[in-house]
């Protein structure tokens, strides 16, 4: 049996461990290594890689996209996309959400995992027939979950959904690490016998399951495995390419992965390791493994959202009130699996609950949540608060973005020459002030530019 890697350098390991900071210029030189060590994909794009590029990087996401499509022609490049939400914090209208996905396969994208928080596929539904019709391969996401009404029934629900939609593989995305052994193999054996699409499982090293739970679910029928070279791997982000390389090696599975070249992709980020280290960008705290994390259930990139509000306030010595809290506010919400955006909104609710008195603040976003916006709660929400938010106004049962208005054509004129592409709107409808602020200082630094330029040709002159 092949069993097929993909690797999460590039996205999910660098957001996990150094929140995306990761500058296409520290990656480029090992790109055409990294095209030819047999991953079955590269997951380069989509989660935080976006936002992070427009707000901390100085780049184009979509430049550093077609930048890596044009090195890596052998191995399929992948990326998140938050269905509804796309990259950002909100529903958006569906003729964003169709012109996003389209550009993005144009640009270089080959397989899309798509997901919705709250496992509500009526939020996928129109990103996943412009992937398919764009000709991607769209991994529809089971967004796994401990809690009263979450198990093999409920998961097999939202997997035959996504068979409905015509996705070609169902991926199990474990975003805090909590998947156990036990649950990733019968999970994954009652898809593959009900379901019969490949699957793909995803999990983070943070509680010291992950190779466990990825040796289970391969032997229950599980085709794809995330994983991150090894000097990025551990803790917060996914086990090591190298190790489960080994290990199903042993086990008589086939990978395809090139140990050499695996050796070459891991001495290059090395040295960029040991720079983050230095600098502090790279916190040896969240290469450790918490346990905690089975309790609580938290992410590892919420955890350190929770760590940096309380510290900005201060109160850090509030974490484990605020830990306790988590799903208490939770449960008040119908048992949400906590992954974007709902990690952080949760969090965020949980640290107001604690600083200021349950809930005396009670943030615009989940007040968005209860009255339906985001999509169906998993479970039932807490009726009392639901009142205090809504008062007489009924929740909305419908898909919201179905209520939103065209935004794209309406975005071109208002954004008039600023905007010199398709891909520039999408940017600016996903991160309106980061766009807007991108664009400026692009013109300018073309302005800067032509001025050298005429300079210089008047001093040789």
């Amino acid at each position: 049996m092949r069993i097929k890697f993909t690797e999460t350098v590039l996205r999910d390991a660098n957001q996990s461990l150094i929140a995306t900071r990761m500058p296409f210029e520290r990656f480029k030189e090992i790109l055409p290594v990294m095209d030819v060590a047999g991953y079955y994909s590269i997951e380069c794009w989509g989660g935080a890689t976006f936002d992070a590029c427009l707000r901390y990087l100085d780049e184009d996401p979509w430049e550093r996209l077609r930048k890596i499509n044009a090195v890596c022609r052998n191995t399929k490049l992948q990326m998140l996309l938050r269905g509804q939400n796309l990259l950002g914090y909100r529903h958006y209208p569906d003729d964003a959400v169709e012109l996003f996905v389209k550009k993005s396969v144009e640009n270089g994208i080959d397989v899309i995992r798509i997901f919705d928080a709250l496992n509500d596929l009526r939020n996928v539904e129109t990103a996943t027939k412009a992937a398919l019709k764009a000709g991607a391969e769209v991994q529809g996401t089971i967004c796994y979950t401990i809690s009263p009404i979450h198990d093999i029934s409920s998961y097999l629900e939202t997997a035959r959904g996504w068979k409905k939609l015509g996705v070609q593989t169902i991926c199990i995305k474990d975003m805090a690490g909590i998947m156990s052994p036990k649950a990733a193999h019968d999970i994954v054996k009652a898809l593959e016998e009900e379901v019969g699409l490949p699957i793909s499982v995803h999990t983070h090293a943070t509680t010291g399951l992950a190779f466990m739970t990825y040796l289970e679910a391969v032997k229950a029928g599980c085709d794809i495995v995330d994983t991150a070279i090894s000097c990025f791997s551990g803790g917060t982000a996914q086990p090591a390419t190298e190790t489960l390389n080994y290990v199903f090696g042993e086990y008589g599975y086939e990978t395809g992965l090139d140990p050499k070249a695996l050796r070459k992709i891991n001495d290059f980020f090395k040295t960029y390791r040991n720079e983050c280290m230095r600098d502090g960008l790279l916190n040896p705290i969240v290469l450790a493994t918490d346990t905690e994390a089975l309790d609580y259930q938290i992410p590892g990139g919420m955890l350190s959202n929770l760590v940096a509000q309380l510290t900005a306030q201060h109160k850090l010595d509030k974490l484990d009130e605020v830990l306790a809290e988590v799903p208490n506010v939770r449960k008040d919400l119908g048992y949400p699996p906590l992954v974007t955006p709902m990690s952080q909104m949760v969090g965020v609710q949980a640290t107001s609950n604690v600083l200021f008195g349950k809930y005396k603040n009670i943030s615009k976003e989940i007040k968005a949540y209860l009255k339906g916006e985001y999509g169906k709660a998993p479970g039932q929400v807490n009726a009392e608060l639901q009142k205090s938010v809504l008062g007489d106004e009924q929740p909305i049962t419908c898909r919201y973005a179905d209520l939103l208005e065209p935004i794209v054509e309406k975005t071109r004129k208002e954004l008039g020459s600023l905007a010199q592409s398709d891909e520039d709107v999408l940017s600016y409808i996903a991160f309106p002030q980061l766009a807007e602020r991108f664009f400026k200082e692009r013109e300018e630094k073309k302005a800067r530019k032509v001025k050298y330029s005429i300079t210089k040709v008047e001093t040789n002159s």
